[in-house]
């Protein structure tokens, strides 16, 4: 029985990129053995055990034969028998299929195992598929694209790329589910470089499943590419700055309908559609806003009880060039409205009346907007 570390751990190791998690494999052992040296089993699908003590993940050395659509359409296998090289056959690229004998105090010992080469595409910077079993995964697809934003630096390689293609005309891609999907296109947005992920779902043709119909004529575009290049390296980082970017010239039902196909948490959601109607309102006003239009994106972006969010859409599009500053001075005026004399403002007998007091807020958000405006 030997214990290994495998893939991210010693590509990022030799990368000069701090180490995070580890993935462990254990070679020649069996269930029995592990459950008696004290580890507890949690994997459903193949034999994961939880280290006694640290808590960490070791999966038994395997290999695995396609028996369906998908990323779960396989049947694995674990066994004494199967050796370190039959296990990294299985991963997906060259430079994730290296491994390192982990000794009895955790740390690593002895040389890199590398039987597929990844060391000379590490160092020639090579997204290269291990073997042809890779393309009956289409979870891979976008793993690969996710990478690409991480290592943008990395280019893939032809015969990867024949392998990324056969994917999408193999029609596996539908066979994903929608949380697995987002949470690859999550993690490629706040990467260094999304453009690359989208780039390779472009060249793929996996940006015709991926992504809206909207969003695919977009992404076809040379020009739209560079504009939105240009704006995220404008902005931070954060998940919700970069999609409502580039989402912001998707009508807001669509945003509506792609976010459900693709399971996008509800706040980064409602970000972006919100975002998008207020690039199409300020571009159609050019400048010249009117009072009652405003009020109306403010109620839409309910800045009322959000005003941090309120504060956030309108700061994200003054960084992308769009001029907010008469939004931003008219709705801290709105907002800094008294609430007590706007009711004191009411006659008595309607006091009570919820839809009276609701108009004269209102009228008096309506006032304080028209002012700023024209200040």
């Amino acid at each position: 029985m030997k214990t290994y570390a495998v893939g991210g751990a010693i590509r990022d190791t030799l990368m000069g990129l701090p180490v995070h998690d580890i993935d462990y494999v254990v070679v020649g052992s069996s269930v029995e053995e592990m459950i008696a040296k004290g580890f507890r089993p949690v994997g459903k699908d193949f034999p994961v055990f939880l280290h006694p003590e640290t808590q960490a993940e070791y999966a038994l050395a395997r290999t695995e034969r396609k028996t369906g659509k998908g990323y779960k359409g396989f049947h694995f296998y674990a066994d004494p028998s199967v050796t370190l090289e039959q296990d990294l056959q299985r991963r997906d690229l060259t430079i994730n299929a290296m491994a390192q004998e982990v000794g009895a105090d955790g740390k690593f010992v002895g040389p890199i195992l590398d039987p597929y080469n990844g060391q000379d595409d590490l160092a020639a910077k090579v997204f290269r598929h291990v073997s042809d079993a890779f393309a009956e995964d289409p979870l891979r697809l976008l793993r690969i694209a996710r990478f690409a934003a991480r290592f943008p630096e990395f280019s893939v390689a032809d015969e990867t790329m024949l392998a990324l293609k056969a994917i999408v005309q193999a029609d596996e891609l539908n066979a994903l589910s929608a949380e697995r999907i987002w949470q690859e296109l999550a993690r490629g947005f706040v990467a260094s470089k999304p453009m690359h992920m989208l780039q390779v779902l472009l060249n793929s043709g996996a940006a015709k499943t991926i992504l809206s119909p909207t969003l695919n004529a977009q992404l076809a575009q040379e020009q739209f590419r560079e504009d939105l290049i240009a704006h995220w390296d404008l902005i931070s980082n954060a998940l919700d700055e970069r999609c409502a970017v580039f989402l912001m010239h998707v009508p807001a039902n669509e945003i509506r309908s792609w976010a459900e196909c693709v399971r996008m948490p509800i706040e980064v959601r409602d970000f972006s559609e919100i975002f998008s109607e207020l690039v199409a309102f300020a571009n159609k006003a050019n400048g010249a806003f009117q009072a009652v239009d405003v009020l109306a994106w403010f109620n839409r972006a309910d800045v009322w009880r959000k005003p941090d969010r309120g504060q956030a859409l309108l700061s994200l599009a003054q960084k992308i060039g769009i001029n907010t500053a008469l939004l931003m001075k008219a709705m801290r005026e709105a907002q800094a409205l008294n609430t007590a004399e706007i009711i004191a403002g009411v006659s008595a007998s309607d006091r009570s009346n919820g839809e009276r007091i609701g108009s004269a807020f209102e009228v008096a958000k309506l006032a304080a907007i028209t002012a700023a405006l024209q200040a």
